[in-house]
């Protein structure tokens, strides 16, 4: 009888707030008695979906909400979820968004149905998105103004490093509240630094999209010059891995461009957004970065021809196509 009243009484925890539709998936994993905390997670894309699960195996509670289909492992692995963001926020203490550019980000916390409708006074809000510093800054009074902190907290490392959990992140807001999430950012990442302030982590990520992107060129350059002498593109590759030439690009993206293997870790049309990102904030700046914006007309050039969906170290494609040279050959189907 105990143990069958235990049961009744968390199921009871789990009912809908009047309005809302929320679905308890696998209560056994939603036990109120261990110590992680209650996180709501919204957005679950290639980069969501990894981080929301590696958050539920280091033992927190998941409350999430996403436009598209709930992947059917969130909800084996014991998330419960809402028909909204403002069903997460009621039920959540830590509210992560996870969404893919600046609109969607203040759609999901202000919109109709969206997070700061369920916040009550002492939660946290924390967007691992990568948008604009200055609408980020707009948005953490927002959130301030109803008695809850705000975090932004964008991440680098991509699909791979999501699910490995070795994410890099960028961290702007109040250290207390930093260091209240700590343990969620843990179960996501390995390099967690907390910048500044409620933009500075939206800021570096800014600057970390600008160095990838032309290492990405830097490195597509390279093999297509050695390509186009005659060497082998991927023996290059090897050597130049040994050397002071060496990187993650080189090593990653590297060798999508010898393989010949374009699907989508970082889609093109995001890193496009981040990088107007870059231009339009040094333009307020009134600083030049001529290389981000060689950068940004390949990823336009790439676009042009219907590659926007593909992993940006497909950006090689538009120096090819000026070059009229493949890397390598695409492999036969």
């Amino acid at each position: 009888m105990l143990k069958g009243a235990a049961s009744a009484a968390r199921q009871s925890r789990f009912r809908d707030a009047p309005g809302d539709t929320d679905r308890p998936h696998q209560q056994r994993n939603l036990d109120m008695t261990k110590s992680g905390q209650k996180v709501g997670f919204i957005g679950l894309g290639i980069m969501g979906t990894p981080m929301a699960l590696n958050l539920i195996q280091a033992g927190h509670q998941l409350f999430v909400s996403s436009r598209s289909k709930i992947p059917a492992a969130l909800a084996e692995q014991g998330a419960t979820v809402c028909t909204n963001a403002t069903g997460v926020a009621k039920r959540a203490d830590v509210i992560i968004t996870m969404v893919p550019d600046t609109p969607h980000v203040q759609d999901v916390l202000f919109g109709d149905t969206g997070v700061a409708k369920g916040l009550s006074a002492g939660k946290t809000v924390v967007d691992m998105s990568s948008i604009s510093p200055m609408a980020t800054q707009q948005f953490a009074r927002q959130i301030n103004a109803l008695g809850c902190d705000y975090l932004d907290a964008p991440v680098s490392g991509g699909e791979v490093g999501a699910k490995a959990g070795s994410l890099t992140i960028m961290v702007g807001g109040p250290a207390a509240a930093f260091e209240r999430v700590k343990p969620l950012f843990d179960a996501m990442g390995k390099n967690i630094t907390l910048v500044g302030g409620n933009g500075d982590g939206q800021t570096t990520k800014v600057a970390n999209q600008i160095i990838v992107a032309l290492n990405i060129e830097a490195v597509a350059e390279a093999l297509l010059f050695a390509s186009k002498a005659g060497a082998d593109p991927a023996r290059v590759r090897q050597a130049l891995m040994g050397g002071f030439a060496a990187s993650r690009i080189l090593e990653v993206h590297g060798e999508r461009m010898v393989q010949r293997t374009f699907n989508p870790g970082f889609r093109i049309e995001l890193h496009q957004k981040d990088l107007n990102l870059a231009l339009q904030g040094a333009k307020e700046l009134g600083v030049s970065l001529p290389n981000t914006a060689s950068a940004a007309q390949l990823m336009q050039s790439c676009a042009a021809h219907g590659w926007a969906g593909l992993d940006h170290s497909a950006l090689c494609r538009s120096l090819e196509l000026m070059a009229n040279h493949q890397i390598a050959p695409t492999p036969a189907a």
